[in-house]
C-alpha cells in the first residue's frame, strides 16, 4: 500500500509541477546548450559516460542547467546519490549523508555522490564539515552555484574539485527549448512572441519556461501572441548575482577611466536599479578620482567626495543626481594616473630597498640639545627664500636619485610639470 500511495503521489506531483520541471531533460542528449562541456568528446560528457565523476563545482547563471546536469549524472552513475539544498540543509544533514555514504561503501562497496545545490549558501563551518569526506574519497561532491566560487567556496574544498563554468543559453538554444515545450503542451506561438520571451530572460531557461507557461494560460486556444507575453511579463527583472557585482563595477570604472560619460551613466543606472549600495559606488568614485584623474583635475577628488557626502546626507533616490554629476565630471575630466604610479613606485622602494636613516638636517630639532647632536643643523627654511623654495636633499642617500612623480601633459598637471621643470633648472643653475 505505501508503494501504491507513493506512486500515485509522484504522478500527481509530476502532473502539477511547473513547466520547467516537466521539461527537465533526463539524458545528456536531451540537454540543450553547454556544448563546450557536453558535446561529443568534451570533458564533462566523457567523465559522465565513463562513470568517472570526481568532485566538481558547476558554476553558472540561473537557468543554465546545473541541477538538470546533476540529475542526469545521478541517472547515469552506479553510485548512490544524495541531493541536498544548502538553503535548508545544515551540518547535521551533511553528517547524516556522510554516515550513509560510509555504510553504503562498507556494505555494498558502492560510492556516493552528494549533490549540494546553492553551495555558496553554506558558511565556512558547514563547508569544512564536508572536507574530510571529500578528501578521503568517501563522498563525491557535486556543488552548484550562481556565485563566483573563488569568492564563496572555501579554498581547500575548491582545490579538491574540478570547476566547470556553464554559460548562458544562446537565443537559438532558448528558441529550441520553447518549441519543445509548445509541442509538449500542444500549443503554438507567434514568432515575435517567442523572440520577445528570449529577449526578456537573459539566457535563463527556467525564466523562459515560466514566461511561456503563464502566456499559455492567458492565451486563447493555446496560441501565444506577443500581447500574451507582454501580459505575462509586465516588467523586465534585473538579475544581479555576486559575480555580476564585480563585473558591472569593473565595467563602470573602466568606462569612466575611458572618458565615456554615457557608458558610466548606464552602468550607474544598472547598479542602482539592481539595488547596489550607493555608498559602495561613491567610495569607488572617490578612489577613481585620485587613481585615474589625479592632478590632471584636482577638483575631481572634491567632486567625488562631495557626492559621497551627499549619499550619506541626502540618501537615495535623490542622491542618484549627485552620483550622476560625479560620474559625468570624472568621465569628462582630463586623465592622469601619475600620482598613483608615483606612490606605487615609492612603496616598492620602501619594501625592496634599504631603509635609509632620516638625514640629520631633516630631523626634529624642537627640543633641548637637539642641535648638540646635529639634528636640524643645515636645514634651510624655504619661506626665507624669495622664491619660496630652496634646493636641498629631502631623502636618504639610498633613494636620493629616484624620481617617482612625473607629471603628464594633461589638464592642470601640465602646469605642475612646467613648474617642476623650472625648479629643477634653478637647482642646476645653483649648482
Amino acid at each position: 500500500m505505501p508503494d501504491l500511495f507513493d506512486e500515485a503521489l509522484n504522478e500527481r506531483l509530476a502532473a502539477q509541477a511547473p513547466l520547467a520541471a516537466r521539461m527537465r531533460p533526463k539524458t545528456l542528449d536531451e540537454i540543450i546548450g553547454q556544448r563546450h562541456l557536453l558535446g561529443e568528446g568534451k570533458p564533462l560528457r566523457a567523465l559522465i559516460e565513463a562513470d568517472a565523476i570526481s568532485s566538481l563545482i558547476l558554476w553558472g547563471p540561473p537557468g543554465t542547467g546545473k541541477t538538470t546536469l546533476a540529475r542526469v549524472i545521478a541517472s547515469a552513475t552506479e553510485k548512490g546519490f544524495i541531493p541536498l539544498s544548502a538553503v535548508s540543509a545544515g551540518v547535521k544533514d551533511v553528517r547524516d549523508a556522510i554516515e550513509q555514504a560510509r555504510k553504503r561503501l562498507a556494505e555494498y562497496g558502492t560510492g556516493t555522490i552528494m549533490f549540494l545545490d546553492e553551495v555558496h549558501r553554506f558558511n565556512k563551518s558547514q563547508q569544512d564539515a564536508l572536507l574530510p569526506a571529500v578528501e578521503e574519497g568517501l563522498l563525491t561532491l557535486i556543488g552548484a552555484t550562481t556565485e563566483n566560487p573563488y569568492f564563496e567556496v572555501n579554498a581547500p574544498l575548491l582545490s579538491r574539485s574540478t570547476l566547470f563554468r556553464l554559460e548562458q543559453l544562446s537565443d537559438d538554444d532558448l528558441t529550441t527549448l520553447l518549441h519543445r515545450a509548445l509541442e509538449r503542451e500542444k500549443g503554438t506561438a507567434d514568432d515575435d512572441a517567442l523572440a520577445y520571451i528570449v529577449n526578456l530572460v537573459d539566457g535563463d531557461a527556467r525564466a523562459a519556461y515560466t514566461s511561456l507557461e503563464v502566456a499559455l494560460a492567458l492565451s486563447t486556444d493555446k496560441h501565444v501572441t506577443l500581447a500574451d507575453v507582454e501580459n505575462a511579463r509586465t516588467a523586465r527583472a534585473i538579475r544581479y548575482e555576486e559575480d555580476d557585482h564585480y563585473d558591472i563595477i569593473s565595467a563602470f570604472i573602466k568606462s569612466i577611466r575611458g572618458s565615456d560619460p554615457d557608458a558610466g551613466l548606464y552602468w550607474l543606472a544598472r547598479m542602482l536599479e539592481a539595488g547596489e549600495d550607493a555608498r559602495y559606488i561613491a567610495r569607488r568614485l572617490v578612489i577613481l578620482a585620485s587613481e585615474d584623474v589625479g592632478m590632471a583635475d584636482p577638483m575631481a577628488l572634491v567632486v567625488a567626495d562631495a557626492a559621497a557626502r551627499a549619499v550619506e546626507f541626502v540618501g537615495l533616490p535623490e542622491a542618484h543626481l549627485n552620483l550622476a554629476q560625479a560620474v559625468v565630471h570624472l568621465a569628462t575630466a582630463p586623465k592622469s594616473n601619475r600620482s598613483a604610479v608615483a606612490i606605487w613606485a615609492a612603496e616598492a622602494d620602501v619594501k625592496n630597498k634599504p631603509a635609509g636613516a632620516v638625514p640629520a638636517h631633516l630631523r626634529d630639532s624642537h627640543y633641548r640639545s637637539a642641535k648638540k647632536i646635529g639634528h636640524g643643523v643645515g636645514y634651510e627654511y624655504p619661506h626665507d627664500d624669495p622664491r619660496g623654495w630652496v634646493p636641498q636633499d629631502y631623502r636618504p642617500p639610498e633613494v636620493a636619485e629616484r624620481r617617482y612623480y612625473e607629471p603628464s601633459d594633461h589638464g592642470y598637471e601640465k602646469e605642475i610639470g612646467e613648474r617642476m621643470r623650472r625648479l629643477r633648472d634653478d637647482d642646476e643653475d645653483t649648482e
